[in-house]
């Protein structure tokens, strides 16, 4: 919220664009003709940096100081050391709850509960609830998310729809929770109040998450599964492999509770974790012992490194291996050097002479919010950060929905529809990263099946066109 806008009277338009075209073009080209190997395993990291050389060299030309760039990076890295603290807790997370039981515990009663049928809207419908009680799709992919990825691709649906049915119900209730850091930071930034925000934003968001479950229940009935003869032969070779117990589900109730009473992340992980490490060695020590280390090696691969549970099942091995906190490294590495590149392109002005210019094209009313949503988009792209495609925008355009004679939740929801959902369809934004990492899917497996994220903003359009609940302010 006290983030500033820089602005930089010596840089032209399109000396603005130049650095954004130079990350786009090697991008494309990274995807389409060098099937993501451009310049190796860290080829979008190496992109963003090289990119952030170019917006340096803008800089330089245009009386822009060194140390001034390297501040606002300096400024953008010190914004993310809690997330990425966050991300080597889930690894953590994700390693220790493996070797304790507990995932393969909500895969084997998952399996039980959701059939094919009903799983995606069902996924949805779970993710959702877990989100608006914690407020945070963070969390709820690396709690819920990860088990129903387990499941569902043990029942044969393809783990793009997995992931785009969790990530579409936890974006929703990220938006509608009172608990959500984004859900707070939009009306803050508009001027209006938090429920004022949350129920003005229900007009697009209930329709659209309707229209996301019934497409989600359509495919539902449309997929054909190869895993529904195997359900009892995977059920058999979990329980011969880990100790299943209901008593396993106290670990994830432990951190939801913990979060829903507001207690710090960083504290809610590492409980999840520590307490993991303890069901592990009560329930789990036949587990341990065969994994051929001594338990205290066992546990701190499991933290920091790979571990892997074979079984006599092939289909279920992958998803009974985990990397820890080193397989998070190569999306602690994307979000740093998105944050290089943005952080150049805030120092030099880059992003406020983009922005103003969408703003010189808002005539009408329609244009107005169409360029909120078109701005809130490219600083997902380009500054790679969710909440600096709220706070821009909404400083920017805050003034100009007041000309307009609108309300503020008119702005405050446009920036949730548009800048809040759509981070997670970058690869390389914070978001984007993240829950690829997590949920182990690809951004561009899952991009279409993220209903929710992607209709967010077209149906705050047409609310927009055709004049749909869009408050005016009142005149005293």
């Amino acid at each position: 919220m006290d983030t500033k806008i820089i602005k930089n009277k010596e840089l032209n338009i399109w000396e603005a664009l130049i650095p954004v075209c130079f990350l786009m073009i090697l991008l494309a080209y990274n995807i389409f003709f060098a099937d993501g190997e451009l310049f190796g395993t860290y080829s979008n990291q190496i992109i963003l940096l090289l990119s952030g050389g170019v917006s340096l060299i803008m800089g330089l030309f245009n009386k822009v100081k060194v140390r001034s760039m390297i501040d606002e990076i300096w400024i953008n890295i010190k914004s993310i050391f809690v997330p990425i603290i966050i991300l080597l807790l889930v690894g953590a997370l994700a390693g220790t709850w493996l070797i304790s039981g507990i995932i393969p515990a909500m895969i084997y009663y998952g399996l039980q509960v959701l059939s094919p049928s009903i799983f995606l809207p069902a996924s949805v419908i779970i993710a959702s609830i877990i989100s608006i009680a914690t407020g945070s799709s963070w969390t709820t992919s690396a709690t819920v998310g990860i088990a129903l990825i387990g499941i569902g691709t043990t029942l044969g649906i393809p783990a793009g729809m997995i992931a785009g049915a969790v990530i579409s119900g936890a974006y929703f209730g990220d938006k509608m929770s009172p608990l959500s850091d984004t859900t707070n930071l939009a009306p803050a930034m508009a001027g209006t109040d938090l429920f004022t925000h949350i129920k003005y934003m229900a007009y697009t968001t209930v329709p659209t998450y309707i229209v996301t479950l019934i497409v989600f229940s359509i495919l539902s009935l449309t997929i054909q599964t190869n895993g529904t003869a195997n359900i009892n032969s995977i059920l058999e070779t979990i329980k011969n492999t880990f100790v299943i117990t209901p008593y396993l589900f106290l670990v994830p109730i432990l951190v939801i509770v913990l979060i829903v009473f507001k207690t710090k992340p960083l504290i809610a992980l590492t409980s999840g974790v520590v307490s993991a490490i303890v069901f592990a060695l009560y329930f789990q020590p036949e587990l341990i012992n065969s994994l051929g280390a001594s338990k205290f090696k066992t546990i701190l691969n499991a933290i920091f490194t790979e571990t892997s549970i074979i079984t006599n099942n092939t289909s279920l091995n992958d998803l009974f291996s985990s990397k820890g906190m080193g397989g998070m490294l190569w999306t602690i590495l994307l979000i740093l050097s998105a944050m290089v590149f943005g952080g150049i392109m805030d120092a030099i002005g880059a992003l406020s002479r983009i922005t103003a210019v969408l703003l010189s094209f808002a005539s009408s009313v329609f244009g107005l919010f169409a360029t909120t949503v078109i701005s809130c988009l490219g600083l997902n792209i380009v500054a790679s950060d969710q909440y600096l495609a709220l706070v821009i925008p909404g400083k920017m355009f805050k003034k100009a929905f007041e000309e307009k004679g609108l309300a503020p939740e008119n702005l405050s929801r446009t920036l949730e529809d548009s800048g809040t959902v759509t981070s997670v369809l970058i690869p390389w934004n914070t978001c984007g990263a993240y829950q690829s990492s997590v949920l182990g899917v690809d951004v561009g497996d899952y991009f279409i099946y993220a209903i929710f994220n992607w209709l967010s903003p077209i149906t705050t359009l047409i609310f927009a066109a055709f004049n749909i609940k869009i408050r005016q302010l009142i005149k005293k």
